[in-house]
């Protein structure tokens, strides 16, 4: 699975082999009490020709000198053990290793600070090899000795998608991506992807949303934006003014890129009464070469709206007028909404502010479009401070468009 390569990739499990055969404690140990233990003359001689010839990598000579190792006591069982671990490591035996650690558990030797690693590091291989139950049981040992880092997480959230039970894997990647925060270092984005897919086939589109805005802090290229625009679109339950809002985003980003994209963007344009934003996306498409002249869906939608774009911007200022005079907020958040379609957006910060102060309006939708057209119109700090006041459903849409702003803050420093 592709959210473990960082994990797993470059495992230390040679190392640590190597670990077990390259000290001079091998040789002679003493114990808390009682005699030396001494190991034979001859099995410290192949011991040696064993090591030398796995530094220069010559495995076959390291096979040889290993297979002519005849242990006769704890100690140089735990030395045979680790030697077959790492030859086995470099000839990319994984069955083989896992073995060789089987034989190194039946030991005595084993230091108790090693045991939790390398028994994580067998439930590795285990998993690897395609034994799922004994990786369980290796990673639950690990666990008892203390050792339950994001690799195991992220371990057993593999196990569980291999066994196809991602009810059970997601958990696990939470977990995984809740440490990795709280230890102040960016989430991997390939654990990213893998927690949005979890979580956009459980149809949690709240996770979805933040974990789509926390991937582009760190990957924003016009491709990230789209992909993760186009799937948050797919949500069940957005409704048109936030999808439009959606695509808005897209465009700023500069990531439109098909004809569905500007088809989808106009047609939700003109359905909202905003007949020139409507036009002027349908002619931004055929500049681009993402629409056509003789398309018909676009042709119709072009010839439908241009008449009525020019009455829609005719009749703005009689609108604003009345929205000055009007006891509640609604006609300005009117007006404001249609000088923030027409890319006009000091007017429609001016409307929106004048909105809010009046009141009987949608506060949350007030205050995420204000945010955009402060952003938009320059005022990044003033952008993010009503961002902030977005509530329930433009909560989300509010956080994506933070995020731009904070890459344009970015930009600007």
């Amino acid at each position: 699975m592709r959210f473990l390569t960082c994990v797993f990739a470059g495992l230390p499990i040679v190392s640590a082999a190597a670990l077990l055969v390259a000290t001079p404690a091998l040789a002679k140990k003493k114990v808390a009490a009682g005699p030396v233990i001494a190991m034979s003359d001859a099995f410290r001689a192949n011991v040696a020709a064993a090591q030398a010839a796995l530094q220069s990598r010559d495995v076959a000579t390291a096979s040889a000198r290993i297979m002519a190792l005849a242990p006769m006591s704890d100690i140089e069982n735990y030395v045979a053990a680790g030697l077959r671990f790492e030859l086995a490591a470099q000839r990319g035996d994984v069955q083989a290793q896992r073995i060789a650690l089987t034989d190194l558990f039946k030991t005595n030797e084993l230091p108790k600070k090693d045991a939790p690693r390398l028994r994580y590091v067998a439930g590795y291989l285990s998993y690897a090899v395609g034994n799922y139950d004994d990786a369980v049981a290796q990673l639950d040992y690990a666990k008892t000795l203390g050792y339950d880092g994001i690799d195991a997480l992220l371990l057993r959230a593999d196990i569980a998608l291999r066994r196809n039970k991602p009810k059970e894997a997601r958990p696990f990647v939470q977990q995984a991506l809740a440490r990795q925060r709280a230890s102040g270092q960016p989430v991997p984005l390939a654990w990213s992807d893998r927690a949005i897919s979890m979580a956009y086939q459980a149809g949690d589109w709240t996770e979805v949303g933040q974990l789509y805005r926390e991937r582009l802090t760190q990957a924003g290229a016009r491709e990230d934006w789209r992909s993760a625009i186009t799937n948050y679109l797919s949500a069940a339950g957005i409704d048109s003014q936030l999808q439009l809002d959606l695509y808005r985003l897209q465009a700023a980003n500069g990531a439109m890129a098909s004809e569905r994209d500007y088809q989808a963007y106009a047609q939700l344009a003109e359905k909202a009464g905003y007949f020139a934003e409507a036009k002027s996306i349908i002619e931004a498409g055929r500049k681009v070469g993402k629409l056509t002249v003789t398309q018909p869906a676009t042709a119709l939608l072009l010839k439908a709206v241009t008449p009525k774009a020019t009455k829609e911007i005719a009749a703005l200022p009689a609108q604003a007028k009345k929205a000055a005079a009007a006891s509640s907020g609604k006609d300005a958040q009117e007006v404001g909404d249609s000088y923030f379609s027409l890319g006009q957006f000091p007017q429609a910060v001016e409307q929106y502010r004048l909105a809010l102060a009046k009141g009987g309006v949608d506060a949350g939708r007030v205050n995420a479009r204000l945010g955009v057209a402060l952003a938009r119109s320059g005022d990044l700090p003033g952008a993010q401070a009503a961002l902030s006041q977005a509530s329930g459903n433009w909560a989300s849409v509010a956080g994506f468009w933070s995020v731009w702003v904070d890459q344009q803050s970015r930009k600007v420093a």
